[in-house]
């Protein structure tokens, strides 16, 4: 059977459907990832395989064109109704079974999409942090120290661990966003009323919208497209302000940011630091970077928690909390009671004070293209969230909070470590009817390639000479011990990436220490394995190439955004009776769960 990548995407199935793999096969395989991941917090109701395996079935011969995501399997998050499957919102005395689906998993289903199951949630959706719950907490796939994000926990983790190609989560004050970035993920938050929300539970319901987690901009798209619809029996739902508008045309864009006096870190400076680094990447590729006093939005945001806001979330359930006030995890009680403190007269005052702020706000931006901000201004344990579970959340929501009182969409984007090594990660948002230009712009700020149409520009600033990209695949990665051959010679750390399906990873054997080595192969017949991209001055990379040893050698790399960099390779003749370890992905996940902790050790190369 052909292997699939620990990172799934929609083209990998795609290719493995092509290939003769077929539906059922891949439900197993989804099924045995589920075991193998062994974390109890990521869904909340998982069907006996063979109902999933008979839906399977039913999609009859494999046809992309007539079913865009046929065999794609994919999560819900559990405020999402689901035919048949109970829907909890993380509140067991909740529980009902809805008897069709939500408009959005049916227009997925009809495409071909498959669900495998319900995925954890803060309670009713309210929460960033993932741990108001009373089942399991997911466990964030990068470091299970920090919280895993939420309220969409589960369905980024899900996506995060290689379960699913991509999941749905909702997105009020930032649930599909903060996830995302917790995970290492793409987070698509649509222009409100894009998707329609009849069959989700809502939290605040004028300003709820279903989100989208993957790991590329072109899955959460591709998804996007699919279900955005329409929906006449939603009375939220809204035609796409986007259709007929042109996309992105290339140029480069005129980004806003906050204004450098007005950014909140509260004490990050590794966020901070990590933020500034995206901006000069993003102003030495062509964008122009301008500031705008942010002081109005963050007044915005606070409009969501400590305004009457809250009071929407307590009329989404209002009879059920009448009753089960008691059934309620305790911060979401909490938070939600509050509404009890707000009359009608401190609504519309509320609303009043949200129409100045808006178009305060809108003229500080007009003549900007869109905004990046920090998806998050910093991130918190699970120890830390529990003590201050309320302060911690709130902070959290900084940049969040104000985006769908704006009426704005969201691309969440990855962009590698911070140098603690906690993930770091961008917001990019735009007007109502922008989710396809901020597609644009975000497929083009992944690939490192410049805006405007030119060239490339040099991401490197050691050394006269400018900077040559070069690409890692083992213990050069950051963090393995080799890392600081590389540090040490000034080297820059650009991107994480993945590599075409083109190739095959490789534990060469005889060798004292261990190697990897990365062999291309046919188009097709490879695996995406996981890079890094640093960039070294023409004589810091001589001398780099210089202590290569044999059978590994430097070569040019194809990366899965169409972009080509140079690499390690390994000779034909190396690979003789060495372990084919392609399906981890790469080194880092092999070493992690296959490898042994002598793998890391010092000497490993490459």
């Amino acid at each position: 059977m052909t292997s699939l990548p620990d990172a799934l995407t929609i083209d990998d199935l795609h290719r493995a459907y092509a290939d003769g793999m077929t539906a059922a096969e891949v439900i197993e395989e989804v099924f045995r990832r589920i075991a193998a991941v062994d974390d109890p917090g990521i869904f909340i109701h998982l069907p006996e395989i063979a109902s999933v395996l008979a839906e399977a079935e039913a999609l009859g011969a494999y046809d992309p064109v007539a079913k865009p995501l046929w065999g794609v399997p994919f999560a819900a998050k559990d405020n999402i109704d689901v035919r048949g499957m109970p829907t909890t919102a993380a509140c067991p005395a909740f529980e009902y079974i809805p008897d069709e689906d939500a408009q959005v998993v049916r227009r997925l289903r009809d495409a071909g999409a498959i669900v495998i199951g319900k995925a954890n949630l803060d309670q009713f959706a309210t929460g960033l942090v993932g741990t108001r719950t009373p089942y399991p907490v997911p466990r964030n796939s990068l470091d299970a120290d920090l919280v895993p994000g939420g309220s969409s926990s589960g369905s980024a983790v899900a996506v995060a661990q290689g379960i699913v190609p991509f999941a749905l989560g909702t997105d009020t004050a930032g649930s599909g966003r903060v996830p995302a970035g917790l995970n290492g993920l793409v987070g698509w938050k649509p222009s409100l009323g894009a998707m329609s929300t009849r069959g989700v539970v809502p939290a605040c319901r004028t300003l709820d919208c279903v989100s989208v987690f993957a790991h590329s901009i072109g899955d959460a798209k591709r998804v996007f497209d699919v279900a955005r619809a329409f929906d006449a029996q939603d009375a939220y739902s809204r035609p796409w302000a986007g259709e007929g508008r042109a996309d992105w045309d290339g140029a480069a864009p005129r980004i806003g940011v906050p204004a450098a006096q007005d950014r909140k870190f509260f004490g990050d400076g590794a966020a901070q630091a990590s933020y500034e680094a995206t901006l000069a990447d993003l102003k030495e590729r062509g964008a122009e970077i301008v500031e705008v006093p942010f002081q109005p939005f963050y007044d915005i945001a606070l409009l969501l928690y400590e305004g009457p806001w809250v009071a929407e979330r307590y009329a989404a359930i209002d009879a059920f909390i009448e009753t089960n006030e008691a059934d309620l995890h305790p911060v979401t009680r909490e938070i939600t009671i509050k509404a009890r403190n707000f009359s009608a007269t401190d609504t519309f005052k509320a609303i009043y004070k949200l129409a100045d702020l808006k178009r305060r706000c809108g003229m500080l931006i007009e003549g900007v293209d869109m905004l990046c901000v920090p998806t998050a201004p910093t991130w918190y344990t699970v120890a830390e969230n529990l003590a201050d579970p309320i302060g911690t959340n709130s902070r959290l929501g900084t940049y969040t909070n104000f985006v769908n009182l704006m009426g704005m969409c969201g691309l969440t984007l990855p962009t590698g470590q911070q140098s603690n090594g906690r993930p770091a990660s961008v917001t990019f948002l735009a007007p109502d009817g922008g989710d396809h230009f901020l597609a644009g712009v975000g497929e083009t700020f992944r690939s490192g390639a410049a805006f405007g149409g030119g060239a490339a520009p040099v991401q490197s600033k050691s050394g006269d000479g400018g900077g040559i990209e070069i690409a890692v695949v083992g213990a050069h990665l950051k963090g393995l011990p080799l890392n600081g051959e590389l540090t040490a010679l000034g080297a820059q750390y650009l991107r994480s990436a993945r590599t075409r399906a083109d190739y095959r990873l490789y534990e060469l054997p005889g060798s004292a220490p261990r190697k990897p080595g990365l062999l291309r192969v046919a188009e097709g017949q490879g695996h995406a394995i996981e890079v890094e991209v640093w960039s070294l001055t023409p004589d810091a990379f001589g001398k780099f190439v210089a202590a290569i040893p044999a059978p590994l050698g430097m070569g040019t790399l194809r990366l899965d955004d169409g972009t080509a960099t140079k690499g390690f390779i390994v000779e034909n003749e190396g690979i003789k009776d060495a372990r084919d370890i392609s399906s981890f992905g790469g080194w880092r996940n092999y070493i992690a769960q296959a490898g042994g902790s002598d793998a890391t050790r010092k000497g490993a190369v490459a």
